[in-house]
Formats: structure tokens, C-alpha cells, sequence
């Protein structure tokens, strides 16, 4: 079993070199979108093997993140962290010198692979060496900004280095970071205790293949339709695929994903929550940026510089999250992100061909900074609290693989809806793909918030109460029945 959490020797290096390497892997989730045009010209690629080196990234990255949760329980949690640096790092410079377009999907799945090991592992060590209370709390508030601004910033990355030197650059800035974080993890970060116990492979076969039927289904149905054979087939097969996920879990000695961890209210409600979110954001970062280029005109670099207002208001925010959650409620300050997130993604969605940059772009980013900045470090808090040590690796793995897999279904979905506007001039065309994909997205985000006030809020409130009892009854009872 693993000790409890203990306070970091170095705190500021160890929760530099985890944000570094988190923050290297969000920015590839994003770093493509304003570099897409370039390309898929440099590599002939049509629109549904485009889709695709977005997709190979996050299926894989979200179907392998519970192994890789898994495999740094019982390998030791820095070991696992240095070797995915490694691969993600060697999977960036193919990427980079991709010849062709199928080259570059495969090493974005292999990034993937990388991504999927670093994810949990970083949030597992965050947890290991930043006990609960202050320390952890500004700990998780920044992880959770970065979660944010490695989204928002990569639009500006990819769109600078796209605009001035070509899209391979996105993916070869990769390297000295990688080799960077290599080098200085083995002198700065402790290595966690190592678990006994075997890897869940059939799970991990379950899940991935599960989600990515769903996922491949989803996306089909914007040229073939809801009734194709294919999309139901795969729908069918996600859909056995994953029931068979749940049911090999109830049954292994040692799941990838314990579900036990659903049994508190508190940590169900982050996960779906966050699955919610995630889906609703990734359509703003996909159709604002096409947006940008496509109807107001914007290159590569000024679409990057585009989202900045959201950039900037998520980190000011997201630093003022430690602050604010010790005078309200960690569940108050979630719903009031979520609740604001959806007023900016509503009023962004209004966008047509005469708005204008700053009253229709701009101002609704303000909103949607302003609430990834409260929501992002408490659905990450939620998810994780509470959880036994020698769960700590699954709950991470959990938390990042609810986050992919909302990303993957999330662009599916509103793809989809996207795909049911009827054909027009170019620019209208876009600009009204864009209001259906966000409205889309807004009706997840009203999900979201109906999930966190209905299962997060009373839990959340039930272990404050318990808290205050003179009896000091302990916060797991509440944490399991509340």
C-alpha cells in the first residue's frame, strides 16, 4: 500500500515539473486546430482524414488512460511518468517529419499512448507530494488552470508557428520540453510506493475499443446519416463493448477502474460533469477558430491571438480559486462557473457574418474564461478528494479519461449537429454550422450544471456539515452516502 501523501521537499520544482509536462500534453490537443488548413494541404489529407489527426490523439489518449492510471500504481508513478515523456517526445519528432497523412495519424495515436501515461501520472504525484489542505488546494487550482490554458494557449502556439515557420513546428517544440522534463524528473520528483497486483488488460481493451466505436459512429453520421448500417453497427458495438467494460470490472481483483470510486456522490458528479463540460468546450475551441479564419477573416496567427481574452480571465480567475474556495463552497464556485461558461458559450453561438470581433467574439470569451477558471480546478478537486491511497492512481486516471472521452464524443456530437445545416454561401455556411455546434454545446453545459447541483452541491454541503459536528464524526461516511 502506498504512504500518505507527504509534504513535498521541494514543492515548487515538483509542481513545476508536473504542470510543464501536463501543460506540453494539453497544448497538442489544441495546437493542431489553427494550424489544420496548412495541413491538410502539405499532406493531400480530405476532411474525414482530417478529422482523423485531431480523433487518433484523443481516442487513444482517452481509452489507455486508465491503464496508464493502472500501470503507475504498480510500477511506481514517476518511473511510468519518465517513460511517457519519452514516447510522447519520440511520437512529437515523427509527427514532425510525417511524409504523408497517414504517417502523421499513426504518430498522433503513438502521442497518444505518450499523453495517456503522463496525464494520471502527473495528477498521481501532485497528489502524492501535496498533502490536503492549502497546499493542495493552490496545487489543484493550478493544475486545473493549466488544463484550461494549455487548451487556449495551443491556439496561439499552433497559429504563430503555422503563420511564421510551418505546422510541423507545433509538434517538434515538443522535444526539448520532453527532454527537458526527462531530465530533471528523476533529481526533483520522489518515487511513489509501487502497488502489487496485475494490469487489466481486458478492460483497458474494452473501454478503448468501446469508446472508439462510439466515437467512430458519431463522426460517421455527419456524411452517412443516424440510419447508416455502419453507424448503428458501430453504435451497437460501442454500446456492448462497454457494458462488457462494466461488468469485467465488477469482477476483476485488481480493475483499472474501481468502482467503488463512483460510490461517492461527490466524485460521480465531477466525472460526468466534467465529461459534460469538455464536450461543450471542445466544439467553442473547433468552430470559433474556423470562425475566426473562415467568416471575419482571420490568419492562422491573429485567429491564435483571438482567444487571448479567454486566456488571460482563465489564469487571473483560476489564481483566485484558492482564495475564493476558502470563503464559499468548492460546489458554489463549480456552479457558478458552469453557469457562466454557459452565458458566454449562449451568447458566442449568436455570431453571424456582420458581427464583429469584439461584441461577438471577444466579450462571450470573457465569460467562458471567467468559467473555465472556476470550473476546471473544482471538477479536478471533486474528482480526486476522498479517494484511498491505493486508489489514487485510478481516480487521476478516471478524471483525465472522463475529460478525453468528453472531448472525443463532445466533437462528435456537435459535428454531427453541424453537419444537419443546410449548404449555402461559404461564409454563412460556416457562421450557421457554428451556432448549431455551440447551441449543441450550450445544451451540454445545462447537463453539466444539472448534474453538479444535483450531485455534487448536497454531497459537497452534507461533508461540510460533518465536518462541523462536535462528535467529529469522520468526512468518509458523509463522502459515501452523501
Amino acid at each position: 500500500m502506498k504512504p500518505a501523501p507527504t509534504a513535498a521537499a521541494r514543492p515548487a520544482a515538483i509542481l513545476a515539473i508536473i504542470l510543464a509536462s501536463y501543460f506540453m500534453i494539453l497544448l497538442d490537443n489544441s495546437v493542431i486546430f489553427t494550424a489544420l488548413p496548412s495541413l491538410q494541404a502539405d499532406l493531400k489529407l480530405t476532411t474525414s482524414g482530417l478529422s482523423w489527426v485531431q480523433d487518433a490523439y484523443t481516442l487513444v489518449f482517452g481509452g489507455l488512460l486508465l491503464l496508464g492510471a493502472r500501470a503507475g500504481d504498480l510500477l511506481g508513478h514517476r518511473r511510468v511518468f519518465v517513460f511517457g515523456l519519452v514516447v510522447f517526445s519520440v511520437a512529437s519528432l515523427l509527427i514532425g517529419v510525417a511524409p504523408t497523412g497517414w504517417s502523421a495519424i499513426t504518430g498522433r495515436a503513438v502521442q497518444g499512448i505518450g499523453a495517456a501515461i503522463v496525464a494520471p501520472a502527473s495528477l498521481s504525484l501532485l497528489t502524492a507530494n501535496f498533502p490536503e489542505g492549502r497546499e493542495r488546494t493552490k496545487a489543484v487550482a493550478l493544475y486545473g488552470a493549466t488544463a484550461g490554458i494549455g487548451a487556449s494557449l495551443g491556439l496561439v502556439v499552433g497559429g504563430a508557428l503555422a503563420h511564421w515557420i510551418s505546422w510541423r513546428a507545433g509538434f517538434f517544440v515538443n522535444v526539448p520540453i520532453g527532454a527537458l522534463m526527462v531530465a530533471l524528473a528523476p533529481r526533483f520528483l520522489p518515487e511513489t510506493g509501487r502497488a502489487r497486483g496485475r494490469f487489466d488488460v481486458l478492460g483497458a481493451l474494452t473501454a478503448t475499443l468501446g469508446v472508439g466505436a462510439l466515437v467512430f459512429g458519431i463522426i460517421n453520421t455527419a456524411d452517412a446519416g443516424w440510419a447508416s448500417p455502419v453507424t448503428a453497427a458501430a453504435e451497437g458495438a460501442g454500446v456492448v463493448l462497454l457494458v462488457a467494460f462494466v461488468l469485467i470490472e465488477r469482477r476483476a481483483a485488481q480493475p483499472i477502474m474501481p468502482l467503488r470510486l463512483f460510490a461517492s456522490r461527490r466524485h460521480t458528479g465531477a466525472y460526468v460533469a466534467r465529461f459534460l463540460y469538455l464536450g461543450a468546450m471542445i466544439a467553442f475551441f473547433f468552430f470559433t477558430t474556423q470562425f475566426l479564419q473562415d467568416v471575419l477573416g482571420f490568419d492562422p496567427l491573429q485567429a491564435g491571438l483571438g482567444f487571448l481574452p479567454m486566456t488571460a480571465v482563465n489564469f487571473a480567475v483560476a489564481i483566485g480559486v484558492p482564495w475564493l474556495v476558502r470563503r464559499m463552497p468548492s460546489s458554489a464556485a463549480l456552479l457558478a462557473g458552469i453557469l457562466i461558461t454557459l452565458a458566454g458559450m449562449i451568447w458566442l453561438s449568436r455570431a453571424g457574418v456582420d458581427s464583429s470581433y469584439w461584441t461577438g467574439v471577444a466579450l462571450p470569451m470573457v465569460l467562458i474564461g471567467a468559467g473555465q477558471g472556476l470550473a476546471f480546478a473544482s471538477l479536478t478537486s471533486f474528482g480526486i478528494i476522498g479517494a484511498p491511497a491505493v486508489d489514487a492512481g485510478a481516480a487521476s486516471g478516471v478524471v483525465n479519461t472522463f475529460h478525453q472521452v468528453g472531448t472525443c464524443l463532445g466533437l462528435g456530437i456537435t459535428v454531427a449537429a453541424a453537419a444537419t445545416v443546410p449548404p449555402g454561401p461559404a461564409t454563412a455556411h460556416v457562421a450557421a454550422q457554428m451556432t448549431a455546434a455551440l447551441t449543441t454545446g450550450s445544451i451540454l453545459l445545462l447537463l453539466a450544471l444539472a448534474v453538479a447541483a444535483v450531485l455534487i452541491l448536497p454531497a459537497d454541503l452534507t461533508v461540510r456539515r460533518n465536518r462541523a459536528l462536535p462528535d467529529g464524526r469522520p468526512t468518509a461516511l458523509a463522502e459515501t452516502t452523501g
